[in-house]
């Protein structure tokens, strides 16, 4: 594929992310995406023969990575300031958006992943991920209890995000922010 077709898959990819996260997966069409891509009719399913299924698939798979190297930028022993940088980043992302863009996994995994295997898989692996990012950095910080405590975290960041887009309030994520300083 060259330069063009990277950039045409690019723009829908990402034209699909803030259209599902915004407007869930049934609320994003396929004319909407086109239009916010700005991409050709013939080039969804050119890279994307499996259609929108493949299409929300993928922008799933590449918002989970962006979440995961968040978590990454934060060195190994650190856990609560790998914690409070990703509230912090949901918390600038809610705010940008209007209260409309948190988590960018959340709304299609609600939407979809009861009833769609390909999507629930990458919705699962990319919670996964950022659950191990976390458990990696919790076992750095000498925590016999890294995996459960991992997933509690993950629990309540998702929580806090679900509370500040609904109170359309940064208080819920800086709430989670101070408990997981203090449980850690």
């Amino acid at each position: 594929m060259g330069a063009k077709g990277t950039e045409t898959r690019g723009k829908l990819i990402d034209a699909t992310r803030g259209l599902v996260e915004k407007h869930g997966y049934f609320g994003a069409g396929l004319n909407q995406i086109i239009e916010t891509s700005g991409a050709p009719r013939g080039s969804l399913y050119f890279h994307f023969p499996g259609g929108k299924d493949q299409l929300v698939a993928e922008a799933v798979a590449q918002s989970g990575n962006e979440i995961t190297a968040l978590i990454d930028a934060v060195a190994p022993g650190d856990t609560a300031a790998a914690a409070t940088s990703l509230l912090a980043a949901f918390g600038d992302r809610l705010e940008a958006s209007d209260w409309h863009q948190g988590c960018p996994v959340a709304t299609v995994t609600l939407d979809v992943s009861a009833a769609n295997d390909t999507i629930q898989a990458e919705c699962a692996a990319a919670y996964t991920a950022w659950e191990q990012a976390l458990r990696i950095r919790l076992q750095a910080d000498g925590r016999s209890d890294a995996a459960d405590l991992a997933a509690a975290i993950l629990a309540m960041i998702e929580g806090a995000l679900l509370l500040a887009r609904a109170q359309r309030s940064r208080e819920p994520l800086e709430r989670v922010a101070r408990t997981i300083r203090t449980m850690l």
